[in-house]
Order: structure tokens, then C-alpha cells, then sequence
């Protein structure tokens, strides 16, 4: 559908929904997996990270966001 149909309600809820998908997270280890349980390690490494000081760059969407609420305390999160 073009834009030029759209109205403006309709067109800045599309650009809404377009930036919140497109939004990047810079997420960086900064603790140890060392004497935590077996789902945050595993969590980390779904995550891409494992060693400290790792930085890795994700979508941001609720499967993202739930994990890194998970790690929260192991992790540092930056918007991109």
C-alpha cells in the first residue's frame, strides 16, 4: 500500500511500529557466570556472551528484553 494513501494516524503508527522494531541493544557481560544457577549461564549463552567484558548487539524485542531482565545483574544494556 502506498504512503500517499495513508492517513496521518495511520502513517506515524507505521513509523512508531517500524522504529520500535528496528531498535538495536548493545548488551555487555560485566559479572561472572561463576556460582550462578544453570539457566542465567545458560541465558548468557543463548545471549552470544560468556566472558566477561563481551559485548554483543541484539533487536530489541520481548524475547531479548526477558532474557537480559533474567541476567540484569550480570549484564549493562545501551540502546543503539
Amino acid at each position: 500500500m502506498p504512503t500517499q494513501w495513508l492517513s496521518s494516524e495511520e502513517l506515524s503508527w507505521k513509523q512508531y511500529l517500524m522504529a520500535k522494531v528496528m531498535a538495536k541493544i548493545q548488551i555487555t557481560q560485566v559479572r561472572s557466570a561463576i556460582n550462578r544457577p544453570k539457566r542465567q549461564k545458560l541465558t548468557l549463552q543463548a545471549l552470544g556472551l560468556g566472558k566477561l567484558h563481551r559485548t554483543v548487539e541484539k533487536e530489541s524485542n520481548p524475547q531479548i528484553e526477558g532474557m537480559v531482565r533474567k541476567v540484569a545483574h550480570l549484564v549493562t544494556v545501551k540502546e543503539v
